[in-house]
């Protein structure tokens, strides 16, 4: 009986004496909260996601202390070197020394690993700046994917606003700031911009205002390839929206406008492709270097058959990619997810079928599903919950710092190389 008052009277003493931290800890945060929620939209995004940076700083930084041998430099490096290695050398690659004009082929003239995969938008703006403004462009390469982060943000905001509350949508944009794979955004890499850029477009194209987002269209072509599911999803739009003409009857020119932007799209999807063509004289050499990544031609669909059989076996290997589509698609047709709108619903939709029909899967593939950014806005509508919002958030820094670790921290496999991010 006294050993039971004696557990009562130390649980007692302990709650007596952390319930001051908790209170004050309470008192701190709601005090931000109502501090954050005074200041201007812009404002609030653009600090929601400078925490972000934060943490995915602290997440590199400390797993660049467990580097060790690797192809680029010695063990242990610092935070501003450990984010030059991977497709970053790539870039560097192109920033100083342009592209190929011959295709540097192997002995037995077999097409080998070029520049020509990697698109100019990144490359070639950071090239410019470290011309105009004489800083290295080591620096600038950084700084850009940084600030194209930030743009990115408030593009994603904006655009969840017209969907959704100011609340749900700035949760929205934390959900895409601490997604597993947003490490990528502050790396010298080309998702940033390829975001940034589609994140306004995919504004300019919900709001109807066609004509003006065909620069940040062409943008997005020649800095990622989003070309060819961006001119898929605008010819869907048109047919939706012109079979629905009698119903919801467009705008005076918004039905050409919106023809002249699929147009530049389809155009634009085509640029970087002909562009190779004309540098080198080849007119595969775009999808020639991509296949040498691949290891193989390009087939379309069949190296999701090649991975099912090889993770499943023949039989479950030749049904899994049919399974994948179908619960894909009765997600993107799922009730909360119809909260995101037909615009960008059919990004979501054709950026998936693309992927199916020529992305070969692997670890790299994680880093493809930032532009499914939107469903971040369906994730966050599901449930007001603190709850289930934090857990979401905790699963999410949890799992970018599997990503790091598991992916970008340079290990090398036993048949020689490593998984790339």
């Amino acid at each position: 009986m006294s050993h039971g008052l004696d557990e009562r009277a130390g649980a007692a003493r302990g709650e007596a004496s952390s319930s001051p931290v908790h209170a004050a800890l309470a008192r701190g945060l709601r005090t931000t909260a109502v501090w954050l929620a005074r200041r201007p939209w812009w404002l609030q995004v653009v600090l929601l996601f400078a925490l972000s940076r934060l943490v995915t700083f602290g997440i590199f930084a400390a797993a660049a202390l467990q580097q060790g041998t690797n192809p680029w430099f010695g063990p242990h490096p610092d935070y501003f070197h450990f984010l030059q290695i991977w497709d970053s050398e790539w870039y560097g690659r192109i920033i100083q020394n342009g592209y190929p004009a011959v295709l540097p082929r192997s002995s037995t003239g077999a097409v080998t690993e070029n520049a020509w995969a990697f698109y100019p938008g990144f490359p070639y703006l950071v090239r410019s700046l470290a011309i105009l403004t004489g800083i290295s462009w080591q620096i600038l390469e950084q700084a850009v994917a940084l600030l194209a982060g930030f743009a990115a943000a408030l593009g994603v905001y904006r655009l969840f606003r017209h969907f959704a509350g100011q609340g749900t949508s700035l949760w929205g944009v934390v959900f895409f700031a601490f997604f597993p794979v947003s490490a990528i955004l502050q790396v010298p890499y080309a998702e940033s911009l390829g975001i940034a850029f589609l994140a306004w477009a995919l504004l300019w194209i919900v709001e109807r205002r066609y004509l003006i987002a065909i620069p940040a269209v062409v943008a997005a072509c020649l800095t990622r390839p989003v070309g060819v599911p961006l001119a898929a999803m605008l010819a869907a739009l048109f047919v939706v929206r012109w079979f629905s003409r009698r119903r919801r009857p467009p705008a005076p020119g918004e039905l050409p406008s919106l023809a002249v932007l699929t147009a530049a799209t389809a155009a634009s999807a085509l640029a970087w492709p002909a562009i190779a063509w004309a540098a080198t004289g080849v007119m595969t050499a775009y999808t020639d270097t991509e296949a040498v990544w691949r290891g193989s031609d390009l087939v379309p669909f069949m190296p999701w058959f090649d991975t099912g059989s090889y993770l499943f076996g023949p039989v479950l290997g030749a049904v899994a990619p049919f399974v994948l589509v179908a619960v894909v698609t009765l997600y993107l047709t799922s009730s909360h997810v119809k909260l995101i709108g037909v615009e960008l619903r059919l990004w979501c939709a054709a950026y998936a079928l693309f992927l199916l029909a020529f992305l070969y899967p692997q670890t790299s593939t994680f880093r493809m599903m930032l532009p499914f950014f939107p469903l971040a806005l369906a994730a966050a509508a599901i449930s007001r919950s603190r709850a289930y919002r934090g857990s979401v958030l905790v699963m999410f820094v949890l799992l970018q710092i599997v990503w790091v670790v598991w992916l970008w921290d340079w290990a090398e496999l036993p048949g020689g190389g490593d998984w790339p991010p």
